[in-house]
């Protein structure tokens, strides 16, 4: 028998995808699949997963904090330097946000999400990845997605969004734009058949 803060946490969407729906009316959101880091009855916090940031490439993010200098593909591993970065939501902008595999974690500076998610918000494991130390997979992103307490119970009401377990293929996929279509997939639908006003429990 589950405790009841085990069933009251089974309301919260904490490691889900929000997918939005073809009718989002807010154009920052339109076609997004956000990855729901936190949710509580105080509201919620995601990252975007599928916007790319047009504006800097992470080899630049990595020069301007500092991490590495010019000649950086000299000591960067080339996985990471073609590593792309993500437009996270439209809040705190110019604060970065690692979403990574659980086989890194910095014990006061991650918060890991479910079993193969985590979470970290330093600069600290930007240096790894420069390094080669740092996770597996991971998907920087800057700002992040957020909504105070009844907000985000309140848009999906309104078919604002779909919901579905993430899968760390798509979270961590190179392929920004098959993510979209392939969480519809996920719960079995097709974005041909799909109606703005659908709902989904």
């Amino acid at each position: 028998m589950r405790s009841s803060s085990r069933a009251a946490k089974s309301h919260y969407l904490d490691g889900q995808l929000l997918i939005a729906m073809p009718g989002m009316t807010d154009k920052r959101f339109a076609r997004s699949v956000v990855y729901v880091c936190t949710h509580s009855a105080e509201g919620a916090m995601g990252l975007i997963v599928n916007q790319r940031a047009s504006h800097i490439s992470f080899p630049q993010l990595l020069q301007q904090l500092g991490i590495v200098t010019k000649n950086a593909a000299e000591s960067v591993p080339p996985e990471i330097l073609i590593k792309e970065v993500h437009v996270g939501g439209p809040v705190d902008t110019k604060r970065g946000f690692v979403l990574h595999s659980a086989d890194y974690f910095a014990a006061t500076n991650t918060m890991a999400i479910d079993s193969s998610i985590s979470l970290t918000a330093t600069i600290d494991i930007l240096k790894a990845m420069a390094k080669g130390t740092g996770p597996d997979k991971a998907m920087l992103a800057l700002g992040y997605a957020g909504w105070g307490a009844g907000q985000l119970e309140a848009e999906m009401q309104h078919n604002g969004w779909l919901h579905c377990p993430a899968d760390p293929d798509i979270v961590f996929s190179r392929d920004v734009d098959l993510k979209y279509n392939q969480a519809l997939a996920r719960i079995g639908i097709d974005i041909s058949h799909l109606v703005s006003d659908a709902g989904h429990a």
